[in-house]
């Protein structure tokens, strides 16, 4: 047996961008369920830069079109390059031709062949362009589901941090959410007890306000060091002990039954069954 308080994860809901609050939908003390949009981000000028991304993939989508066209064009005058050279070296075998002609058709394909590798690359850099255009996008439409903040917990709002209206830096908080679902208290027990309580353990919560009621709970927490006992215990002789910190957990479906009672911080003793085979 030992004294403790209800407690609970706190969640802060905050911007990860800086920006101004276009709405907050939820109130202190409202209730709200994992994965609610609880406020949002004014996305004025996020919605902008996709309309300009968007263009943007337009553009490199027709551009590319045109390094295609365009690398057509240097393959057809690539090889016609090579023909010419082909009949040239056979005239000039056959004294038909000077040797000039066969050197200006050489060089003449040694351009068409280099134009053609620079229309190659051109299209590559195209395709590019265009993943770029299409990640831009991808990055943005994050941004503007990232301006709908939810909540990652069913809880309970705690405090309302800011208001619409207001300008937040990067991380700016705007809720404190506390987490309906996973109601605990912490307790420390002296080494000879804690060396007797097993991961699973029944136990038994009784608030200080309520002892009529007996609360179910299991143990999921055992510290694996002892430290000293902390002013909360208020038994003097414990505090001169060592112990070792426990959690037990409020049972999940005991808390979805009588959520609107549920308040963090009140006092309780807890009670944890140390022989599995006691009644």
């Amino acid at each position: 047996m030992s004294n403790g308080r209800l407690e609970t994860d706190e969640v802060d809901i905050a911007t990860k961008f800086q920006g101004r609050i276009a709405d907050i939908f939820v109130e202190e003390g409202d209730k709200v369920e994992a994965g609610q949009t609880v406020a949002l981000m004014d996305t004025k000028s996020l919605e902008a830069q996709l309309k300009e991304a968007k263009a943007g993939l337009t553009q490199a989508k027709k551009h590319y079109k045109y390094t295609l066209s365009l690398l057509e064009q240097r393959k057809s005058e690539c090889s016609l390059a090579k023909k010419n050279l082909a009949r040239s070296r056979e005239l000039l075998e056959k004294n038909i031709i000077s040797r000039e002609k066969l050197d200006q058709d050489e060089t003449a394909y040694e351009a068409a062949e280099a134009l053609c590798d620079a229309a190659e690359a051109e299209v590559e850099n195209a395709q590019a362009a265009i993943e770029a255009a299409e990640a831009k996008i991808e990055r943005i439409d994050t941004d503007i589901e990232d301006s709908k903040l939810v909540s990652p917990v069913a809880g309970r709002v705690q405090y309302r941090l800011a208001e619409p209206g207001e300008v937040l830096a990067a991380g700016g908080k705007i809720l404190t959410i506390i987490d309906l679902e996973d109601i605990y208290m912490s307790l420390f027990l002296p080494t000879e007890e804690a060396g007797k309580v097993r991961i699973g353990a029944e136990a038994r919560i009784v608030l200080d306000y309520a002892p009529e009621y007996s609360i179910p709970a299991r143990v999921y927490f055992v510290a694996d060091k002892a430290q000293f006992t902390p002013k909360e215990v208020e038994t003097a002789s414990e505090r001169q002990k060592l112990s070792f910190r426990v959690k037990v957990r409020v049972d999940p479906e005991f808390l979805q039954r009588n959520e609107p009672w549920v308040k963090i911080g009140v006092p309780g003793v807890a009670y944890i069954r140390l022989d599995p085979d006691a009644p």
